[in-house]
């Protein structure tokens, strides 16, 4: 049995799973899902422009993010999820390459990675560790496979 909580507005099938859109008045939410999770039968409008906006990153990477509506997030926060944005499509920064963009420690910047609601739009998989692939969405099951795959979706695209 579900809860309206356990509802999405939006569900997106992805080649790793699917990608969950959630939307309320603080605004809209990504997650990523190794099964599907059902959606409300009168889902947020918005949530649909989103679910469309990630369907088309799914298919090109390069596509241009329209806005997306948020106020979730400290000022902190807010500032390293912009900086993400600046990564290019195809590249890496290290955790440390972005504090730097931030004027902040590398710890910092990885805990706000882990906070981001909007993976993809704000693309903390592009966010790597000095030595190696780094985490991915504080340790969700199958992140780092899904981090994997985000990675070489737009290398591969270039």
């Amino acid at each position: 049995m579900n809860s309206l909580d356990d509802e999405l507005d939006a569900l997106v099938p992805a080649p790793f799973g699917f990608v969950g859109v959630r939307s309320d008045e603080a605004g809209e939410r990504l997650q990523f899902l190794l099964h599907a999770l059902p959606v409300k039968a009168s889902p947020n409008p918005r949530a649909q422009a989103v679910a469309d906006q990630v369907a088309t990153y799914l298919e090109n990477p390069h596509m241009v993010w329209q806005p997306i509506h948020s106020t979730l997030g400290t000022a902190f926060q807010q500032r390293v999820w912009q900086a993400m944005r600046a990564i290019p499509v195809g590249e890496t920064w290290t955790y440390s390459q972005l504090a730097a963009a931030v004027d902040s420690g590398p710890r910092a910047v990885a805990n706000a990675c882990g906070a981001n609601p909007l993976p993809l739009f704000n693309p903390c998989h592009r966010v790597v560790a000095s030595h190696g692939l780094g985490g991915f969405m504080q340790g969700l099951d199958g992140g780092l496979e899904i981090k994997r795959w985000l990675l070489a979706h737009e290398q591969g695209h270039k």
